[in-house]
């Protein structure tokens, strides 16, 4: 699915919104003509499309385009967090090369615009920003966004960063070119044939300090499942889905969904039903989603567990996943680690 179509989180564009606030822009100003109220953008939960996105990112660079490094900033608020099971995958893959493959392969549950690629140069690797895709009037500011928020993925996922051995950018030297060697540790080559960052396979391929192999590969696994479902299920579903998915530890009710939708209750069930769903389905879906994933860990609970999928106790929660899977919780989590089950 192209990324103009896959649904993302209001989350990037209150990132985006706080930092033109701080710049002296309205709230009311950056939202203009985009579709997205300010309930919406308090939501976490609350989805938009890349198009509402770029309309907010095209009335804060036009606003403030006295602050031409603003792309720069707008990056350094993107930490790994904000990116949910996709940011927790990198972090706890066991060297960079893992990391910026599953970067890559699920960049769509990113906020990226730019399209990453990893092109092998020698031995070495290099990491291609492409930002052709992008309008030309934001490209600069989505280019600069995206490149400090690779910047900070980076230094989260090794304290002081992963040095690269060149980077280089397709535009003209702007003025601001001395934050570039700031962000990167190196100055920037200027009017290059592609947008990209040279890394020496030797650093990339040593083990991450917060490497895990299992846990990598189950938050692979969920990536894989997140993005296909996303693409699976279009309309009023998909969009339900990922509010439910973007709210573990509270499963809002059907009222709260609807009302994030704009729609009544009434209403959604009718769209549902017209997709061949319904809102009990999608929340044991999510629900299912979720609990097999906290399952594989092996280091949560099966009190908190139902705490955190919205069960008043966990016998319903037990109850729930032998309907699911055929199996007690204990006894899934102990097929899934070889440990003996918990309480």
């Amino acid at each position: 699915m192209p990324p103009e179509e896959t649904p993302r989180s209001v989350i990037s564009a209150n990132l985006l919104t706080q930092l033109a606030v701080s710049r002296g822009m309205d709230v009311a100003d950056c939202l203009r003509d985009t579709g997205i109220d300010a309930a919406t953008l308090a939501d976490p939960r609350s989805q938009i499309s890349a198009e509402q996105e770029l309309r907010l990112v095209r009335n804060i660079v036009r606003e403030l385009r006295h602050l031409p490094d603003l792309g720069l900033d707008a990056g350094l608020r993107y930490h790994l967090a904000v990116y949910g099971i996709w940011g927790f995958a990198l972090v706890s893959s066991p060297t960079f090369r893992s990391a910026a493959d599953i970067a890559t392969r699920y960049l769509d549950l990113s906020y990226a615009f730019v399209r990453f690629r990893m092109e092998p140069r020698g031995r070495d690797i290099a990491v291609v920003l492409d930002d052709s895709g992008i309008p030309e009037d934001v490209r600069r500011f989505l280019l600069d966004r995206d490149f400090a928020a690779l910047t900070n993925a980076v230094r989260e996922m090794r304290p002081g960063g992963i040095p690269p051995m060149r980077v280089q950018f397709r535009g003209p030297r702007p003025v601001y070119a001395e934050r570039y060697a700031e962000l990167c540790g190196l100055t920037p080559h200027f009017d290059a044939a592609e947008n990209s960052v040279l890394y020496a396979a030797a650093v990339i391929d040593t083990p991450l300090p917060q490497g895990d192999s299992q846990l990598a590969r189950l938050c692979l696994e969920q990536c894989r499942q997140m993005l296909a479902a996303r693409q699976a299920r279009g309309g009023v579903a998909g969009k339900v889905r990922d509010l439910l998915l973007h709210a573990p530890g509270e499963m809002p009710d059907i009222q709260r969904i609807a009302d994030a939708l704009h729609l009544s209750p009434r209403s959604m069930r009718r769209r549902l039903e017209e997709e061949g769903t319904s809102f009990r389905e999608l929340l044991d879906e999510v629900r299912q989603t979720l609990a097999e994933e906290m399952l594989s860990t092996g280091r949560i609970k099966l009190s908190e567990i139902a705490l955190r999928l919205g069960y008043a106790e966990p016998a319903s929660f037990i109850h729930a996943f032998k309907r699911w899977k055929g199996m007690s919780p204990s006894a899934f989590r102990e097929q899934q680690l070889g440990q003996a089950p918990d309480q």
